[in-house]
């Protein structure tokens, strides 16, 4: 019979793993990192107006978007300034860039066509309810003015076809609010101003950009300022 010590050894020998290679390095994978958007060509006051912003840091710090009421568009930036997306908006289908006094506290079946206007200026604009619980960006809530995703309600006013078309003469069909795609609403403009906010900046239909934006007169002079 086998010594004890022989059969520990033999049970020992038994279980021992054979002896690994060198253990392959894991390969790294690398992370894919997407190259920045570029920002598209745009008119001349929608240019001064984000060069401003950008030279002023006017936005402080939060997300914020530029809505170019003549060209029915909308341009998003993170609060650092890097461009987003841009996407096409319905707007009011008055022309003007101011609203009608007291609009905020009308019924919308006595709102006239002409006090159906987007307004144009500077607000800071946070998430909020509206009627039918409706969770909307508040632009202007004083006068009722929400930025949400595009209404599908009455299917006459083929508010999705508007949208989509190529030309901005058919995306004035709103009460005064702006209207973007679903999903770039839940998809890129609703993360960006979940947590704290942002900044809507709307340029004006009729007015020249220096009256509703004064300090943008100022931009020769900041963007000097900062190349130095």
């Amino acid at each position: 019979m086998a010594s004890a010590g022989a059969v520990i050894a033999a049970t020992k020998s038994r279980k021992a793993k054979p002896s690994a290679q060198p253990k392959r390095a894991r390969a790294k994978t690398a992370k894919v990192v997407a190259p920045p958007l570029v920002l598209p060509p745009q008119s001349e006051p929608a240019s001064r107006m984000i060069a401003w912003i950008a030279a002023e840091h006017d936005n402080g710090g939060l997300p914020y978007v530029v809505i170019d009421k003549q060209a029915a568009s909308l341009l998003l930036f993170s609060g650092k300034g890097d461009f987003m997306g841009v996407t096409p908006v319905l707007l009011g289908v008055g022309i003007g860039d101011d609203s009608s006094p007291g609009i905020g506290a009308k019924d919308l079946a006595d709102i006239g066509p002409a006090e159906r206007t987007t307004p144009a200026g500077r607000f800071v604009a946070k998430f909020g309810r509206a009627f039918g619980r409706q969770r909307v960006i508040w632009v202007d809530y004083s006068n009722s003015v929400a930025l949400h995703a595009v209404i599908t309600t009455h299917k006459s006013e083929h508010r999705v076809e508007r949208l989509l078309s190529p030309s901005p003469d058919d995306n004035r069909i709103s009460f005064g609010c702006i209207n973007v795609g679903t999903k770039f609403y839940t998809g890129t403009l609703t993360p960006a101003f979940q947590k704290k906010g942002g900044v809507v900046y709307i340029l004006p239909d009729t007015k020249s950009l220096d009256d509703v934006f004064p300090r943008v007169r100022l931009l020769p002079y900041v963007s000097a300022a900062v190349a130095r």
